[in-house]
């Protein structure tokens, strides 16, 4: 085993200049160099800066233990009493004074140092790598406290150094002669201006943390943590999602729930009322799957308020898309319906083997299979996923659904905006043409409802983030939803509940007709 390495500190008065013997260094192991060179440092830096200890020059003697208790025990000894011969007991002609003693980097070699300078009241600090450097200054601080006061700088010296425990490197680093311990929520920046010990005390950067006093730097937090106000210790986010418990979700799964109500009346009314006329007219099946359809719009919304996990996130937009196709191709296929039976109506006219539930039942399940399909294409490469959103907030984490693929996301949307496109361009021509029961007028208005709601979503939807993005996704099916029920069955919903006579009129003079 390499052999320990002794420290020791010796006091010469100001007017006496360092010398080679000031700074005289016996047989040393080489393994242990970068101690020793800390501790030449430090006292030559010391020594050449008066603000320090003005008027106090410090020394210093190493010797070696040879990792032996014998050699160490007489080691300690010339350290306390050799001049030119070793007199145990005896300090003929010294003119040093030894203030403070280093032990050696074991605790072996401490104890039998502390075995002998304990009875010459000689202060002892323990050694350690890192701990040399600063104890130096340890000892230059508490010499110049005690200067200060004109005391025995010996004996104050000793009892500062067992009163205070600032000077035991191992527990603390010591404090700077021009500043004060950095605190945690800070750390330490040297500073040019002042002396070479001198650092200043600078907060943290934002999103950073100290812990303990007088670190080197600040660190970030983990994911799942953010910096308490202080920006000393690290706290754990808590999870949070858009749900029914808080008072947006409550506000949107109340809306999604009175709609749903709303539309389930509807179609009781045209139900009951299947036998009239105005409910006659536009062929009733078509009317009840844009009913159903419409419901199913609704309730998918309630899937986006549910925690995101593994099945909601692969149900949600597929049920989304998949729904609001079939309700848009049941609009579109009304609109044909109407231009057909016009067209049949004229002389000679070949649409007329077009006219019946065929034509529409063709339209409703094509559009509705084809956006199937691309859900299922969506979900086979690559399906949305529940995760966790660590940045958007600082003191919360956000469970939601990622959409997988963003373009199939996008696919689906623009298919719906194309069906939405084409039913309003059909409804927009069919407007005016001479039908009784007419929903051209309505439609159109109802597509001009639903297509301005989901151009702005697209902008909107990009812009936020987190509970935000899907409570714009959740209004967006609500309010477009809502726009197709309220423009086209609820004028008809009025005649048949409010005003009958009006549809008897209109089946008395269809009749005459």
């Amino acid at each position: 085993m390499a052999s320990q390495i002794i420290y020791a500190f010796s006091e010469h008065s100001f007017h006496e200049h360092p010398s080679q013997e000031l700074y005289g260094l016996s047989d040393v192991i080489t393994k242990f160099y970068q101690h020793v060179l800390s501790l030449v440092f430090a006292v030559k830096e010391i020594n050449e800066n008066p603000q320090i200890l003005p008027n106090v020059t410090l020394g210093f003697h190493i010797y070696d233990s040879y990792n032996n208790p014998k050699m160490t025990y007489r080691t300690t000894l010339d350290l306390l009493f050799k001049s030119d011969r070793f007199f145990p007991n005896y300090k003929c002609g010294l003119r040093k004074i030894l203030p403070a003693v280093i032990g050696g980097l074991g605790s072996d070699t401490s104890s039998h140092m502390a075995e002998i300078v304990e009875f010459y009241k000689i202060p002892q600090m323990t050694g350690h790598s890192y701990s040399i450097y600063n104890g130096v200054y340890a000892v230059a601080h508490a010499l110049h406290s005690m200067l200060s006061k004109g005391s025995n700088l010996k004996k104050i010296l000793a009892d500062k150094i067992a009163e205070s425990p600032e000077l035991q490197p191992f527990k603390i680093l010591p404090v700077s002669l021009c500043n004060e311990h950095c605190r945690p929520g800070s750390w330490k920046r040297k500073s040019e201006e002042k002396s070479f010990c001198c650092y200043d005390c600078v907060a943290c950067q934002q999103g950073k943390i100290s812990s303990k006093t007088d670190t080197e730097d600040c660190f970030k937090c983990p994911e799942d943590q953010y910096p308490s106000k202080d920006q000393d210790r690290c706290l754990n986010k808590t999870m949070s999602f858009l749900s029914f418990e808080e008072p947006l979700g409550i506000s949107l799964a109340s809306a999604a729930f009175f709609f749903s109500l709303m539309t389930t009346s509807v179609l009781g009314i045209f139900l009951k009322r299947r036998d009239t006329p105005i409910v006659k007219a536009n062929n009733r099946d078509l009317t009840y799957t844009l009913l159903v359809a419409l419901l199913l719009c609704f309730l998918s919304s309630l899937l986006f308020l549910s925690q995101p996990g593994k099945i909601i996130c692969l149900l949600r937009q597929p049920a989304f898309g998949t729904t609001f196709s079939a309700a848009v191709s049941c609009v579109l296929a009304k609109t044909i319906t109407v231009v057909v039976a016009f067209m049949a109506t004229k002389p000679g006219s070949s649409m007329r083997k077009w006219v019946g539930k065929r034509l529409a039942l063709s339209i409703v399940l094509s559009c509705s299979f084809l956006q199937a399909g691309l859900c299922i294409l969506w979900l086979a490469t690559s399906p949305p996923f529940p995760e966790l959103d660590m940045n958007s907030l600082t003191e919360t984490m956000i469970l939601q659904c990622h959409d997988g693929s963003i373009f199939m996301f996008y696919c689906v949307l623009g298919y719906l905006g194309f069906l939405a496109i084409a039913s309003f361009i059909v409804a927009f021509l069919a407007r005016n043409l001479p039908d009784t029961f007419n929903e051209a007028k309505f439609i159109t208005f109802s597509m001009l409802v639903f297509s301005s709601v989901w151009i702005s979503f697209v902008p909107t939807y990009l812009s936020t983030k987190g509970k935000a993005m899907v409570a714009v996704e959740i209004f967006s099916i609500l309010s477009s939803s809502a726009g197709l029920l309220g423009c086209i069955f609820f004028p008809k919903c009025f005649i048949i509940v409010f005003r009958p006579e009006l549809n008897s009129r209109h089946l008395l003079i269809k009749r005459n007709n």
